[in-house]
């Protein structure tokens, strides 16, 4: 995600305390109407925990037998066989245990793993994760590929790529590759070379927006929507370029904005000789892509584009799979 500035209030000008109006508009014609008090509501309610069980650690039935030992119950998440959520009350509970400490289990929302199964690695491959840090879904990756292939992570912040090594060395993936570059420029050094690439691109984190949390929306602004999106376009365009003819990308926000998602997909369609393909992933109450917006038309494939709505345990999101023709 991006960090490194925050355009949207000049300087000496107070942060907004409440999430602002426009926004709350915005996101009114996006939501389906029987949809939108549980969206609302959503904003501002006691949240699930939820964590994928790191299986480069620990097996999925010992980690559960843990929780529950410590009188944490599970409920499993449906598209994600190592996913599992937890009820508010325990949330806390959850990030105090051994295996969180121990990286047994990595806190991660269900709609954060969601890219990497419509991703779908598979042991042998070459992949590549163009914005990396802080490496939730780098050790998905992992995970899915055993430590057989190839697994490349790129992070051009450079807190946030230190905090990536960090996190993978911790978390039993020192063997992944990693590097401090530019994602936006990484087609130069390995073009057509993976068999897939996730870009879950730096957006204006929209769909984790809360009421009580004002630093969660204190930058947020049409105008840090644009920038990026300028930025996105430039890493999806990057990503189609590094993966193989017959390779999947992956591209996720979790934005709401259509200027950072069906927008975004449409400029690079135009430019690559790509299909959008169906995400094969059980996600409650999610709705396709958009196909226009506020006089704005959009690529028609992206019907099957998937936006997952907030739920209180599920955050809002945006996945495509692409993937590039030989």
């Amino acid at each position: 995600m991006e960090h490194a500035t925050k355009p949207g209030i000049p300087a000496g000008m107070a942060r907004p305390k409440t999430i602002p109006p426009l926004f709350w508009e915005r996101l009114r014609t996006l939501v389906p109407g029987d949809r939108w008090s549980r969206v609302r509501a959503s904003f501002e309610e006691a949240r699930s925990g939820s964590f994928r069980v790191n299986t480069l650690r620990a097996e999925v039935g010992a980690v559960l037998e843990e929780m529950h030992s410590e009188g944490i119950g599970t409920s499993p998440v449906a598209c994600c066989a190592d996913g599992f959520v937890v009820e508010p009350v325990d949330r806390e509970r959850l990030a105090a245990t051994a295996a969180h400490r121990e990286t047994r289990v990595w806190l991660q929302n269900p709609s954060s793993m969601v890219p990497v199964v419509a991703l779908g690695p598979r042991p042998g491959e070459r992949v590549l994760d163009l914005a990396a840090a802080p490496g939730s879904k780098t050790l998905q990756l992992a995970a899915a590929l055993r430590g057989e292939g190839e697994l490349a992570a790129v992070e051009v912040v450079k807190p946030r790529f230190h905090r990536l090594r960090r996190n993978l060395e911790a978390a039993g993936a020192g063997w992944v590759k990693a590097y401090l570059q530019d994602g936006a420029r990484a087609w130069r050094y390995r073009p057509d070379h993976f068999d897939r690439v996730l870009i879950d691109a730096p957006c204006s984190t929209e769909g984790r927006f809360r009421v009580d949390e004002p630093e969660t929306f204190a930058y947020w602004s049409p105008a840090k929507i644009r920038s990026m999106a300028a930025k996105q376009t430039a890493l999806l365009d990057s990503a189609v370029r590094c993966v193989r003819p017959g390779g999947v990308v992956v591209y996720s926000t979790c934005s709401f904005a259509p200027e950072e998602n069906e927008a975004v997909v449409t400029r690079v369609l135009e430019r690559h000789d790509l299909e959008v393909e169906p995400i094969e992933a059980e996600v409650p109450g999610a709705i396709p892509g958009l196909g226009e917006w506020e006089g704005h038309v959009f690529h028609p494939a992206l019907a099957d584009a998937m936006r997952v709505l907030p739920d209180g345990t599920w955050e809002g999101f945006f996945v495509v799979r692409l993937r590039r023709r030989d």
